[in-house]
């Protein structure tokens, strides 16, 4: 296999991993199996924005962070910070404003972050009550 192959596996790859890390970010606290899992991912995600985003800008995943070197490696040029104005571009063929797309992930993401905790919550107190 070339390195242009493995190049383009791993881009699919991170297409199918990071689309379906953002579909759980937005809808792991439904089910009440997953809801303790979401409540980590969705913190380890709020952490990267904002901690790591302190070191490499507001916002920050490394999984946009690795995609883009892929990538950059297969020649495309003109990556915006954002994984998910990148994709919203290219499903409806225009560029998004990155203001707007920064403000719909920031006020999604928080969002689910509280839905989940306020969730957890409530599954801990049935727990801790005896009730289901």
């Amino acid at each position: 296999m070339d390195d242009q192959t493995t190049l383009l596996i791993f881009d699919y790859a991170f297409v199918a991993f990071h689309f379906s890390l953002v579909v759980f970010i937005l809808t792991g606290w439904i089910w009440k199996k997953t809801r303790r899992l979401h409540l980590y991912v969705i913190s380890a995600t709020i952490f990267s924005w904002v901690g790591l985003g302190a070191i490499y800008g507001l916002g920050y995943c490394p999984c946009t962070d690795w995609h883009w070197q892929v990538k950059r490696a297969l020649g495309e040029t003109g990556l915006p910070a954002s994984y998910i104005k990148y994709y919203l571009d290219q499903v409806f063929g225009f560029s998004w404003e990155p203001f707007t797309v920064d403000v719909l992930v920031a006020v999604l993401g928080i969002g689910a972050f509280l839905v989940s905790v306020i969730m957890n919550f409530r599954d801990w107190q049935t727990q801790k009550t005896g009730r289901e």
